[in-house]
């Protein structure tokens, strides 16, 4: 965690500075005079090295936990994050719900129909989702649900838990329909290797209810899916900036492109460090997860922290 952390704060300062564009021009406007424009550099810090920019912003973050002033909003970055976290947060966690919502019910289905026409339709149009970009998507569902039908509102959110999960019906579809088709594949697959496995035969030589029976074989199928599971959650975190351009939602994702677009240093880092340490936290819960699921991945990490402590 650390170290990908500690790659990812390097990286971000460095690569942030090789965007075309100037900061103080960007606030000032075009029409700045030389001077304003090396005052603003001078009170940003921009004209000190890089090196000492680097020292600055690493203990400033390690201090406050801040990467600084906003340069656009001349407000904490960390509280600009804070205050668009909510949105995203809610957008991700519905997404992710309706990713496995939509998966499990898919594969098992497929799973237990090999071969048939079931089978066959729910491995190919699932699969046709991957070939349609998010923001089409997104339109389609605004144009549709949206202008057409009235069922959902075109943009924003609304007060309340109800609300927002109103809100986040079409955007969070959206998310979940480019995710599902990986997880459908990878679960089938798993939960068909489980069903031809010795203690499945066994089951059914005890004459045990179906359902019993399937619910063992998902059991032993999800720590493959779960770990593709995590890493598709990781993709919602960068996934957000879209959908939330498309549907007019305050969050991150948003924050994020007038951050880029203002060129404003301090911000871009904070959010793609708030990003990689929620994504990092997120690779932390899957393991985590996954032990609690397998008991093989439990016993195996026992044995590793027992043999390092003999």
């Amino acid at each position: 965690m650390l170290l990908v952390l500690v790659l990812v704060t390097i990286g971000v300062f460095l690569i942030v500075r090789l965007v075309p564009g100037d900061p103080a021009q960007m606030v000032l406007g075009l029409k700045a005079r030389p001077e304003q424009i090396a005052d603003m550099h001078h009170r940003l810090g921009l004209d000190q090295p890089i090196g000492k920019q680097f020292t600055s912003f690493v203990g400033t973050l390690l201090t406050t936990g801040d990467t600084g002033q906003s340069i656009a909003y001349n407000v904490s970055s960390r509280a600009l994050v804070l205050d668009r976290l909510p949105v995203s947060l809610w957008l991700i966690c519905c997404s992710a719900v309706l990713v496995v919502a939509i998966s499990l019910p898919l594969a098992m289905t497929a799973a237990l129909h090999k071969g048939s026409w079931v089978d066959q339709l729910v491995r190919i149009v699932p699969t046709i989702t991957l070939g349609m970009p998010e923001f089409w998507v997104g339109l389609v569902f605004v144009l549709l649900f949206a202008v057409t039908l009235k069922i959902f509102p075109v943009g924003g959110t609304q007060p309340g838990i109800d609300g927002m999960l109103y809100s986040m019906a079409l955007p969070s579809l959206t998310i979940a329909l480019a995710q599902t088709p990986f997880i459908v594949r990878s679960l089938r697959t798993r939960i068909l290797d489980v069903l031809q496995s010795d203690f499945v035969v066994t089951l059914r030589a005890a004459h045990l209810p179906e359902r019993v029976i399937h619910r063992h074989v998902l059991r032993n199928a999800l720590l493959p899916a779960l770990q593709l599971y995590g890493m598709k959650i990781s993709f919602l975190v960068g996934g957000t900036l879209v959908v939330e351009q498309v549907f007019g939602l305050k969050g991150v994702g948003s924050l994020l492109f007038s951050a880029i677009t203002a060129r404003d240093f301090p911000l871009i880092q904070a959010i793609a460090i708030y990003c990689a340490l929620g994504v990092v936290l997120i690779s932390v819960i899957v393991e985590i997860l996954g032990g609690l699921i397998d008991y093989r991945v439990r016993g195996g990490a026992e044995q590793t922290m027992a043999g390092g402590v003999a």
